[in-house]
C-alpha cells in the first residue's frame, strides 16, 4: 500500500517529468507521444530503441533528453570498424607503474546514445549486452559497476537499409520499447524550418532535472499498485505471442517484467499511484514488437510483429470486475496529470 510520502513522491514526479517534458518537445515539434513513450522507459529503468529511416530526428531526440537532464552523457557512432573495447573500455599496461590501468568506455556513462546501433558487427553489439542487463562491465575478470540512473538510447536505421547489420536476438530483448518517430505533419515541419532553419535549438537546450532526482522519481515509480488482475492481463499477453501461429518466437519472460514496469510509470506519469489495463495495453506493441519473429509465411503475407501484438490485445479479454487501485488515501494532495 503507498502512503503518503509515496504519494508526494509521485506529485514531485509529474512536475518534474513535465519539465523534461517540455525541453524536449522545444526540439522535437509534434511528436507528443514519442516524447512521453521516452520519460515512460527512462523512469521504467529501461532502455530505448529508436527506429526510423534517415533524417527524422532520431538521434535529435536522443540528445534532447540527454541534455535535458543535469548527469553524465557519452555518445557512440556505431560503425562497421568498432570495436567492443571502444564500448566498454580496456586495459592499457603503465610501463611506469609496471602494472595494468583499466581505461574506462564509453558505457560509463549514466545516459549512452548509442548512434545508428545496427552498424556495427554483431560482435561489437554484444559488448553492451552485460551492461544493459546486470549494469555492470566485466573486464579481465574485474567487475566495474555502471553508474545510477543508467539508460541506453539506441537509434537505428531499419534494416532494409544499406549497411545495416539486424540486432541480435538477445539484445532487442534488453530494450524495453521500440519507438518509430516517422514524418512530421505539414505544420510540425513548418514550425521545424523556423525554429531549426538558423541555429540548432540543442545548443540551448539546458537540465531542467538532476540525476539525483531522476533517481528519486525512479524510486517513486517503484511504489505504483499493481493489482493482480492488471498483472495476470500482462501475463496472458505476452503468453498468447509464445502460441501465435504466425510467430516463431514470442515474447521473453523479461518482456512481461518490462510491460509492467512501464505500465507502472505511465500510471506514475498519469498521476496514478496504481495501474491500470489501460496502461498495459497503451505500452503492448511498443513493449512486445520488436522482440518477436514473425514466420515465413506470415512474412510473405506482409503480417508485422505489430498487426499481431494489435491482434493479440483484440482477442484477450480485458479485467473489467475486482480491485486493480491501491486502496484510497483521503489525505493525499492532488496530483496533475503529464
Amino acid at each position: 500500500m503507498t502512503t503518503y510520502d509515496d504519494r508526494a513522491s509521485l506529485t514531485d514526479l509529474t512536475t518534474t517529468a513535465e519539465r523534461v517534458r517540455t525541453s524536449v518537445e522545444a526540439v522535437i515539434e509534434g511528436k507528443p507521444e514519442v516524447v512521453r513513450l521516452s520519460l515512460t522507459v527512462l523512469l521504467a529503468e529501461g532502455h530505448l530503441l529508436i527506429e526510423d529511416v534517415p533524417g527524422v530526428g532520431k538521434t535529435m531526440l536522443a540528445k534532447a533528453l540527454a541534455r535535458s537532464i543535469d548527469c553524465s552523457v557519452r555518445r557512440i557512432q556505431f560503425t562497421p570498424d568498432l570495436l567492443p573495447s571502444d564500448i566498454t573500455g580496456v586495459s592499457i599496461y603503465d610501463q611506469q607503474r609496471r602494472d595494468f590501468e583499466f581505461k574506462p568506455g564509453a558505457i560509463f556513462a549514466q545516459i549512452v546514445i548509442g548512434d545508428e546501433i545496427n552498424r556495427a558487427s554483431p560482435k561489437t553489439q554484444s559488448a553492451l549486452l552485460e551492461s544493459m542487463e546486470e549494469r555492470q562491465v566485466t573486464i579481465d575478470g574485474q567487475t566495474y559497476e555502471l553508474p545510477n540512473p543508467f539508460m541506453v538510447v539506441a537509434t537505428q536505421n531499419p534494416v532494409e537499409m544499406e549497411g545495416t547489420y539486424p540486432l541480435p536476438e538477445a539484445q532487442r530483448d534488453r530494450f524495453m520499447a521500440r519507438v518509430s518517430i516517422g514524418y512530421p505533419s505539414p505544420e510540425a515541419e513548418l514550425q521545424m524550418l523556423d525554429v531549426h532553419g538558423g541555429v540548432s535549438p540543442l545548443d540551448d537546450l539546458q537540465p531542467v532535472a538532476h540525476a539525483h532526482d531522476i533517481v528519486k522519481l525512479i524510486d517513486a515509480v517503484r511504489t505504483v499498485h499493481v493489482a493482480e488482475a492488471v498483472r495476470r492481463y500482462a501475463v496472458e499477453l505476452v503468453g498468447a505471442t509464445r502460441t501465435h501461429p504466425d510467430l516463431r518466437l514470442g515474447a521473453s519472460p523479461r518482456a512481461t517484467l518490462h510491460l509492467l514496469r512501464a505500465a507502472k510509470a505511465s500510471a506514475a506519469l498519469g498521476g496514478r499511484d496504481y495501474a491500470l489495463p489501460d496502461d498495459v495495453q497503451a505500452l503492448a506493441v511498443a513493449v512486445l514488437a520488436h522482440r518477436l519473429l514473425p514466420t515465413a509465411q506470415a512474412q510473405l503475407n506482409r503480417r508485422t510483429a505489430e498487426q499481431v501484438v494489435t491482434e493479440i490485445l483484440q482477442r484477450t479479454p480485458v479485467p473489467t470486475s475486482g480491485p486493480v487501485a491501491a486502496p484510497p488515501y483521503n489525505g493525499s494532495p492532488g496530483v496533475r496529470p503529464l
